[in-house]
Order: C-alpha cells, then sequence, then structure tokens
C-alpha cells in the first residue's frame, strides 16, 4: 500500500496517497460521492506503470482532518480551493488533473478557474456543470438526479446511508465488494453528513458561476450504462470546452467506472496524458 502523507490548507489537513516515480509528472486523482481515493487503486498501476506519479486525495469531509461543520463550508469554491493547495504543496504548481463523479465536477471547476494549474483535464461520468445545469431543465437528467433533492432533507438521508448505503450502491451497479469497501469508509463523527453536505451547497452557489468555459485539453468518458447520468448533458458539454477534446463512451459500463472499468479507462487515459505530457499549463 501506498504511504499516505497529509496536505493542510488552514487548519484543514488533507489526507494524500501518492504513487509512481517521484520525477514522473503528476495527476492528481479526485474522488467522488460516496467514495474515497482508494477508488482509484484499480487505476493507479496502469499510470505509473507509464511513468506518472499519481497523487490521490481524500477530498473535504472525506479526510478526518477537514471535516468542517455546516453546509456552507461545502460551496464549490472551497472544493475547488482545497484541489489547488494539494497541486501546489505536491505537485510543483501543475498536474494532470482527473476526476470521477463530485471528482469530476470539481476538476471542471478548477480548470475554468484556474487553468494555469491544469496541464489536462479528464473528467469521468459528469458533464461540465453548464452542461449538467441545462440537462435538468430540458431533459430527464431531472429525473435521474432525484436523489439530489432527497439529499437537501435533514436526518433522513444520514439514516438512509448509515442503514443501507451498500445496498443502494449495488442497486446503482456498483459491485457487492466495492460497495463494502465503501462504506467501510465512512468512520468517525460526521462523516455521512460531511459527504451529503456537497449536495446541500449547491444550492449556495450562484448556478451562473458554473458556465465558465474550460481552456485545457480535455477528454470526458462517460458510460452508457450511468443510471444517474443522461445523454443530454453529455452532448452539451463540448459547447463549454474551448481546447481540444476528446469524448469516449464505455458501453454496458455503469456509473463507477475507476472500479469497473480501470484497463479500459487507462487505454484512454494513458495516451490523453502522453498527447499533452511535458507541457506546462500557460494562465
Amino acid at each position: 500500500m501506498a504511504p499516505t502523507t497529509q496536505v493542510s490548507r488552514g487548519e484543514l489537513a488533507f489526507n494524500v496517497t501518492e504513487a509512481g516515480p517521484a520525477d514522473g509528472e503528476p495527476v492528481l486523482l479526485l474522488h467522488g460521492f460516496p467514495q474515497h481515493s482508494d477508488s482509484w487503486d484499480a487505476l493507479v498501476p496502469s499510470l505509473t506503470a507509464a511513468g506518472y506519479r499519481t497523487i490521490a486525495m481524500d477530498q473535504r469531509g472525506y479526510s478526518p482532518g477537514a471535516r468542517p461543520v455546516g453546509r456552507r463550508a461545502y460551496r464549490m469554491p472551497e472544493l475547488v480551493a482545497d484541489a489547488a493547495a494539494v497541486i501546489n504543496q505536491r505537485a510543483g504548481g501543475s498536474a494532470h488533473v482527473v476526476g470521477h463523479d463530485w471528482g469530476a465536477a470539481v476538476a471542471w471547476a478548477l480548470t475554468a478557474a484556474e487553468p494555469g494549474r491544469v496541464r489536462s483535464l479528464t473528467a469521468l461520468s459528469v458533464p461540465h456543470p453548464g452542461a449538467f445545469l441545462r440537462a435538468m431543465a430540458t431533459s430527464t437528467q431531472g429525473l435521474k438526479s432525484w436523489y439530489m433533492y432527497f439529499f437537501q432533507l435533514p436526518w433522513l438521508p444520514e439514516l438512509a446511508l448509515r442503514g443501507r448505503m451498500v445496498e443502494l450502491l449495488v442497486r446503482s451497479g456498483q459491485s457487492a465488494g466495492h460497495a463494502k469497501r465503501d462504506a467501510a469508509g465512512f468512520t468517525g463523527p460526521g462523516a455521512v453528513t460531511a459527504a451529503l453536505n456537497w449536495y446541500r451547497a449547491m444550492f449556495l452557489v450562484d448556478p451562473r458561476s458554473a458556465s465558465g468555459p474550460v481552456r485545457r485539453p480535455t477528454l470526458f468518458v462517460w458510460s452508457d450504462g450511468d443510471i444517474a447520468i443522461g445523454r443530454r448533458g453529455v452532448d452539451l458539454t463540448p459547447r463549454y470546452v474551448q481546447a481540444p477534446y476528446q469524448f469516449e463512451a464505455l458501453h454496458g459500463v455503469s456509473h463507477w467506472i475507476p472500479d469497473e472499468a480501470p484497463d479500459e479507462l487507462a487505454k484512454l487515459l494513458v495516451p490523453h496524458l502522453n498527447r499533452w505530457s511535458g507541457t506546462r499549463a500557460a494562465d
């Protein structure tokens, strides 16, 4: 198991796991809900074998030392600043950024807000935030995202997740083994509430801020077995990318791409990283 270190931002301390050659180009890996940095374990060997140094962080609310109270602490600008702090302290100021699920949302927002920190972007499952919001209003995406509204309720979502997380994850396409791993990661007081606060903070940010374009080379990978993310937001995403853009669809794969299809993902991701290797992001 790769050693875990900590990165501090103010009073918060984030758990960070690194692997690969010390002189390899850094790749920041951002997990989604309700997972932790170990959701990347099946992908990391392919990246390190290709010469990259992976930096997988447990994000805000998931790191025990970075679990502030209250939903306002989980607004997107804070999540972006957390990722930027890890890039500054562990990647020398810029990195390739790969995000899945909520991690993809952070990756999109980070790239739009601070392109100088991002050498290339890879988003898994979740489209550009602007495209996602448009899809919510113009397609069945709003119905697919019913759980986001349920998560706004007090205490009831916590009760449901504590008692049925494994069952709910399996119903979404996750394997039983991975579902048990993810459920076991929620230890310590406030862990489940902190993860839910990502959703509860969604409505505290001006939705117009989600429409900023991305100006870094981008790979977007979506899977047609994803029951949470429909095709409409996927098709709208190119409108928000003002840079080289590659879209790939994985067929017969559920939402949980890094766990379910790490080899297929690596065959797409490594060439993307190689294409933009050796370049520095420009402000």
